[in-house]
């Protein structure tokens, strides 16, 4: 089982690009760098686009989200959007880079409810090739850490498409309770799905936080 690592121990990491915890908790100003076992992350560059647009926009990847953006040029506005909505302290979004990729290969997203809000949503993508082979569950505790550790959030707020049974039973594993049924909440180009509302208690991810190599199949 791969050791993981925690926010605390990433200013011990020999890779120079990854920022102290006193970096991070200026997140704002320094753009946040987490690792984890076989995984990267940090905030997607310009330069990422035309991976992730390879690897987000198929109608597999987003048969049960918002759609992402269907051009380059969408993907180029959305990266320079998340820079500025980290400035001004919005939301912080990770590019996916697992360990031997030549770029990443999908994102998380965190926005806080209000600006000094203890509540948060995260939403999370990632390429199809990389479904069941670990590299969610080794990025997603990571980015939960750092909700709670560092933005300061109590509860870890989700909502996934009632037919999304990949990204439901994901979250499930990850230790996250089913609240509430979302009644045609999600808007598919005019269809619209029902979604589950997750939720995750700082507290709670804190007592019993899941260490395991989980995977999905």
């Amino acid at each position: 089982m791969a050791e993981r690592m925690r926010i605390d121990d990433i200013s011990l990491c020999v890779d120079a690009a990854v920022p102290s915890r006193s970096a991070l908790e200026r997140w704002r100003e320094v753009s946040p760098v987490l690792l984890g076992p076989g995984v990267l992350l940090r905030e997607p560059r310009i330069s990422d686009a035309p991976m992730l647009f390879a690897s987000l926009s198929s109608d597999e990847v987003g048969r049960f989200i918002t759609s992402p953006p269907s051009t380059l040029h969408g993907f180029e506005r959305f990266i320079m959007w998340t820079h500025e909505q980290r400035a001004a302290g919005r939301s912080v979004c990770f590019a996916i880079v697992p360990q031997g990729a030549q770029g990443p290969v999908g994102l998380f997203q965190i926005r806080r409810h209000e600006p000094d809000s203890t509540i948060a949503e995260w939403g999370f993508i990632l390429g199809s090739p990389f479904w069941g082979n670990g590299t969610f569950f080794g990025a997603a505790p990571l980015v939960i850490d750092f909700a709670f550790d560092v933005l300061g959030a109590r509860r870890l707020e989700a909502r996934a498409a009632v037919l999304n049974g990949r990204g439901n039973n994901a979250l499930r594993k990850l230790g996250a309770v089913q609240e509430a049924l979302l009644r045609r909440s999600l808007d598919r180009s005019g269809d619209y799905l029902d979604q589950v509302l997750w939720s995750i208690d700082a507290d709670d991810w804190r007592t019993r936080r899941p260490v395991p190599d989980l995977r999905i199949h």
